[in-house]
Order: structure tokens, then sequence, then C-alpha cells
């Protein structure tokens, strides 16, 4: 999901597999499969615009199991097959997702937000992930994931 050129990362992996071997990856299911990143996108586009809130979606991009099994097909591996699997993300906190995303994530994706802007984020978004903190204090919100599994041709 993060590779610029998705086919050629996936020719590469199947040019290097001995004939038949078998290879898995695990990619983030759609953004709406995970409600708590959902709503802190919506945070983002609010708060600080689209291109804040694009680098949110970018892991979720591989969501359609349709297109993910066909770009496994025409990267040449035999039987692609996909399972998705439900789970919890957890965090020690509300302020802990939004601070890794804000401070880790959106850089990496090109996005610098002032320090004015981080904290006016941060109290909002922080209100709005109260849904998903538990009285602990921790985070723990539903996310889904597909696991494609394939395998080089036969010799």
């Amino acid at each position: 999901m993060f590779f610029s050129d998705r086919p050629a990362a996936l020719r590469e992996v199947r040019r290097v597999l001995a004939p038949g071997g078998r290879c898995a990856f695990v990619v983030w299911n759609h953004l709406e499969t995970a409600p708590a990143f959902a709503e802190l996108a919506a945070v983002l586009d609010e708060l600080a615009g689209p291109r804040a809130a694009h680098a949110l979606h970018a892991p979720f991009a591989l969501g359609e199991p349709r297109a993910l099994l066909e770009l496994f097909a025409a990267a040449g591996f035999a039987a692609p097959a996909l399972a998705t699997q439900q789970g919890s993300a957890r965090f020690p906190s509300a302020r802990h997702l939004i601070e890794a995303e804000l401070r880790g994530w959106l850089p990496v994706m090109g996005v610098h937000l002032e320090e004015e802007q981080v904290q006016r984020i941060l109290a909002a978004a922080e209100q709005r992930l109260a849904p998903w903190v538990e009285a602990s204090g921790q985070l723990v919100a539903p996310v889904s994931a597909h696991i494609v599994t394939a395998e080089a041709p036969p010799a």
C-alpha cells in the first residue's frame, strides 16, 4: 500500500519467489471500516484541509477486495486469495493516536502543520474520538485488514 508503483513492486516480489513459492501481504481495508481513523480524517479535513485529510486516507487505498486481487493476478501470481480480518487498534490514549498521525505520519506524507494548528486539531480530535476511549483512558477502535496470499507460478 506504500509503493508508488504497486504493479512493479508486486512483479518484483513474484520474480524473486521460487517457482511455487508463497507470499502474504496485509493491507488496511477501506477507511470506513476504521471509524476512529475516519473521524480523525474528517477533523483534519475541517481544520487542516483536504491535503492533510488525504494523507490519512493513503494507508487505506487498497480496501477494495476485487481490485486488490486483480492487482496480484496482473503481477503474475497464481491463485491469489483474500481474507478479511477484523481487529482493534489500541493506543494508550486518543492523544497518542492523534499525535502519531500529526507528528509522524503526516510529515512522512509531506504535510507539515504549524504547532498552533496541531494544538487546535488535538483539542477537536480528542473530543471526536471520545466514543472509542475506554474508562481506563485507552483508545480501542475497530479496524479491518485484508490478508492476501498468493504464489509464484510453478516452473
